[in-house]
This record gives C-alpha cells, sequence and structure tokens, in this order.
C-alpha cells in the first residue's frame, strides 16, 4: 500500500520526497498542523451530528497553541528518543511571528508537536501519529 504523501508525489510526476530527517522542523511543523487539524475534524464530524459551524468552533477550541501545547505536554513521556530530538528541533525552532491569542511557550510546544505529526506522516508512520494524537486528545462528549 502507497504512503498518502508517496502517492500525491507520483500523481504529480515527482520521484520521492527529499530526506525527511534533514527537512526544516517549521516545514515538517507546516505538515503536522494539518495532520492534527485533521484528525479533530475527523473525530468531531464521525463522532457528532452537529452543524458544519458548531462543529468548527469546536475544533477551534481543540486546534490552537493553548491545546496542542498540552497534547505536547500528555505526550513528552510517550515519544520515542528520534520523536523527542523532533519535538526540541520543531520547538526551537526560530518563527518570525507568534499568534495574539498565544503565549510564546504553548506557541512552542505546539510547533514542536506539529513537527513530530509532520515527521511521522512523512515517513510513513501515520499509525504512530495517531496513536499519539489519541493518547493526547481530551474525550468527544456524548451529545
Amino acid at each position: 500500500m502507497l504512503r498518502l504523501c508517496d502517492e500525491v508525489l507520483r500523481c504529480m510526476g515527482e520521484t520521492g520526497c527529499r530526506d525527511v530527517r534533514r527537512m526544516n522542523a517549521l516545514a515538517l511543523a507546516y505538515v503536522g498542523d494539518t495532520i492534527y487539524d485533521l484528525f479533530v475534524r475527523t473525530l468531531l464530524a464521525c463522532s457528532r451530528a452537529l452543524p458544519v459551524h458548531d462543529l468548527h468552533v469546536e475544533a477551534s477550541e481543540r486546534v490552537n497553541a493553548g491545546a496542542q501545547a498540552r497534547a505536547a505536554r500528555a505526550l513528552m513521556d510517550e515519544f520515542t528518543a528520534e520523536e523527542l530530538a523532533v519535538f526540541r528541533r520543531g520547538r526551537n525552532a526560530k518563527t518570525r511571528t507568534v499568534p495574539k491569542n498565544a503565549n510564546v511557550g504553548d506557541y512552542r510546544a505546539a510547533t514542536g508537536l506539529e513537527a513530530v505529526l509532520g515527521f511521522l506522516y512523512l515517513t510513513g508512520r501515520e499509525e504512530r501519529a495517531f496513536e499519539l494524537l489519541s493518547k493526547a486528545m481530551p474525550p468527544i462528549e456524548a451529545e
């Protein structure tokens, strides 16, 4: 079975992804942000029968720097040595801006988590990414 990232590249005529281990941590976080968001949106859409606006509001409460920083802190003991190294690279990466509604510490921890998720996805370890997310995600309350 082809990994999604390999299939995307194949469809576009590309031969393969460059060495993920050498990618910029912020590029990994760029991809990881989408993985986190997709996980949350899928979880909400499949577990709640709500109008789209309400799904968006709930997703926004879970996909922000504060919530992602809490998830990162919950996962620190779960990370492998390799994942922890990627987390630190993402956390310590120099960003140009920090959103108005986030403090710097939360934003950096969130970026570290996103880098780990991007790294796992781009190395074909989506199951590991979802395993980590399921451990860190607060449960969806019943309607």
